[in-house]
C-alpha cells in the first residue's frame, strides 16, 4: 500500500487514530483462496482487546500467535505487514463503542501513531459486528463476510435479500467559526469544568460537509457564516466517526444558544487560545487534550494567524 503524506500540524503531533501504516490487503477481501492463506500463514498475528479496550505489551499493542483450530469467521483480518496478516477476534458481548473508556486515554501516549490507528479500527470493527447480526432489510441472521469487512444475510430465498452490509462511518463536522480576529469555543454540559473546544456536529443525510458546519453552528450558537473550508480529518472509533475539520467565517458574533446542546460559547482571542494550548494558569478555558482533532484545529488557527 502506498504511504500517504499527512500534513502534520504546528505541534508536529498527529490527532489520535491517525497515520496507520497498515496495508488492509483489498484483494484478499475478495478472494477466499488468499483468505485461507492468510489465516493459515505462520507469522500471523492476533490484535489482543479486553472487551473494546486496547491491550498492552510494554509500550506497544499486544500481539499473539493465531490459536490452532480457531474459525475464521470468528475474526477479521485488520491487514498485513513486514510480519504478516493482522486480525482480531470478533466478540457479541462488547459494550456500545460509543462508551469512552478512560483505558484508552491512558494507553494513548504509549503507542505509536500507526499502533494506535489499528488499535481503533480494529474497535470500530468489533463493535460493528457486535451491533449487526441481524439484516436490516429482512430481519435474517448475518454473517461474516469478505474477512471481516462485511456481513451477508443469509436468508437469500426472501425478497431483496441476501443482502451485503458494510461497517458504516458516521462523519461528524467540527468547525471554528472566525469573526474579528477570535474563534467561537463551546462546552457540552457533560464536559469537565472548564473544557472549551470547537463546535461539531453529525452530517445529516442530503447535506455537503460545508451545508453541515453552517446549519450545526446555526443551530447551536445561532450564527450566520461563509467561507467554509476543511482543515483535517480524523477517524474517532466512538463507535465510528470520521471528524471533518473546518473553518468558516462569522457574518457577526452575536449568539444565541440552544442550550440544550452546549452549555456556554464565547469568542476568544489568540492570546487566549495560546495560553489554554499552553495550559497556563488564568487562561479563558481548559484545551481539549492533543488526541481529538480540535487541539490541532486550534493550532492550525494560530499558525495561520501567526499567533
Amino acid at each position: 500500500m502506498p504511504l500517504i503524506d499527512i500534513a502534520k500540524p504546528m505541534s508536529g503531533v498527529l490527532p489520535g487514530f491517525v497515520g496507520g501504516t497498515l496495508d488492509r490487503a483489498d484483494p484478499v477481501r475478495n478472494d477466499p483462496a488468499l483468505q485461507a492463506a492468510a489465516f493459515a500463514d505462520p507469522r500471523a498475528g492476533l490484535l489482543m482487546l479486553n472487551g473494546l479496550d486496547p491491550v498492552l505489551a510494554g509500550d506497544t499493542l499486544a500481539i499473539e500467535p493465531m490459536p490452532s483450530g480457531a474459525d475464521p469467521a470468528d475474526f477479521v483480518m485488520l491487514g498485513q505487514d513486514d510480519n504478516g496478516p493482522l486480525f482480531v477476534r470478533l466478540n457479541a458481548d462488547v459494550p456500545h463503542g460509543a462508551n469512552f473508556s478512560p483505558k484508552v486515554w491512558d494507553a494513548a501516549p504509549h503507542l505509536s501513531a500507526n499502533a494506535l490507528a489499528i488499535y481503533g479500527t480494529a474497535r470500530a470493527l468489533v463493535d460493528w459486528h457486535a451491533r449487526h447480526g441481524f439484516c436490516s432489510t429482512c430481519g435474517g441472521g448475518t454473517t461474516v463476510n469478505k474477512a471481516g469487512w462485511a456481513r451477508k444475510c443469509l436468508n437469500e430465498t426472501a425478497r431483496d435479500c441476501g443482502a451485503e452490509h458494510f461497517p458504516r462511518v458516521d462523519p461528524v463536522t467540527i468547525m471554528l467559526a472566525e469573526h474579528d480576529g477570535r474563534v467561537l469555543i463551546g462546552r457540552q454540559h457533560r464536559w469537565p469544568q472548564g473544557r472549551y473546544s470547537a463546535l461539531a456536529g453529525f452530517v445529516e443525510p442530503g447535506e455537503t460537509l460545508e451545508e453541515a458546519v453552517a446549519r450545526e453552528l446555526w443551530e447551536e450558537a445561532g450564527i450566520t457564516v461563509s467561507d467554509v473550508s476543511y482543515v483535517m480529518s480524523q477517524p474517532w472509533p466512538f463507535a465510528s466517526s470520521l471528524m471533518v475539520a473546518c473553518m468558516a467565517k462569522a457574518v457577526d458574533d452575536r449568539l444565541t444558544l440552544d442550550e440544550s446542546e452546549i452549555e456556554d460559547a464565547f469568542w476568544v482571542d489568540p492570546a487566549g487560545v495560546r495560553a489554554a494550548m499552553n495550559g497556563e494558569p488564568g487562561a479563558p478555558f481548559l484545551a481539549p487534550p492533543v488526541m481529538a482533532v480540535a487541539h490541532h484545529l486550534f493550532l492550525h488557527w494560530l499558525e495561520k494567524m501567526g499567533a
